[in-house]
């Protein structure tokens, strides 16, 4: 992991940045635009979960449960950890799992992409991906999970929220400073 990459402002990203967020907070999104901007890779847990298992999370879900799935995230996770720093987009549950909290700890830096309920709902409705958001009331459903989750993504190194209707260009541009000011040393955002 000592391979680093120099930003378009001429400093280097020293480690991977794992973002965590429930599903629609922008992981991906805004994650591709701060990669770019750095210079960096960017991978996405999911979709490498998908080409390791040969399907989709889906279908993972429904052929061999939820524990099967995140049994598999957790080695894609680590796998993807022991790489050169990129951006790393994490499932919305992967942080939940203490194993791969510890391996983000370890080899990464935590970014939580924080964002409200109306945000989420937004984001999400009508999509047919998300496996949790299948069954019953989809707000209901990111309502439990917030509840349940946003607690322990609170123990992420940076927060940055992204309720606000903003253009993505300024997540980026929020994200990459946040990031340029951990890792010279200062504070991020709260």
């Amino acid at each position: 992991m000592s391979e680093e990459h120099e930003s378009a402002r001429g400093w280097r990203l020293p480690r991977t940045v794992a973002l965590i967020g429930l599903m629609g907070a922008g992981k991906s999104s805004v994650g591709r635009r701060v990669a770019t901007r750095l210079g960096v890779p960017f991978l996405d847990a999911d979709a490498e979960i998908e080409a390791a298992a040969g399907c989709t999370i889906a279908e993972v879900f429904a052929r061999d449960g939820e524990a099967a799935f995140r049994d598999g995230e957790r080695r894609v996770i680590a796998r993807l950890l022991d790489g050169p720093p990129c951006i790393l987009a994490t499932g919305g549950g992967a942080f939940m799992d203490p194993e791969t909290r510890a391996a983000i700890r370890r080899n990464a830096v935590s970014l939580w992409l924080r964002a409200d309920l109306e945000t989420l709902v937004g984001r999400t409705t009508g999509r047919t991906h998300r496996p949790l958001l299948m069954q019953g009331d989809p707000r209901e459903t990111l309502r439990r999970l917030m509840e349940e989750r946003y607690p322990v993504y609170a123990e992420a190194d940076i927060i940055i929220d992204t309720s606000a209707d903003v253009a993505r260009e300024f997540m980026e541009q929020q994200v990459a400073e946040a990031l340029e000011r951990y890792f010279a040393g200062g504070e991020s955002p709260p």
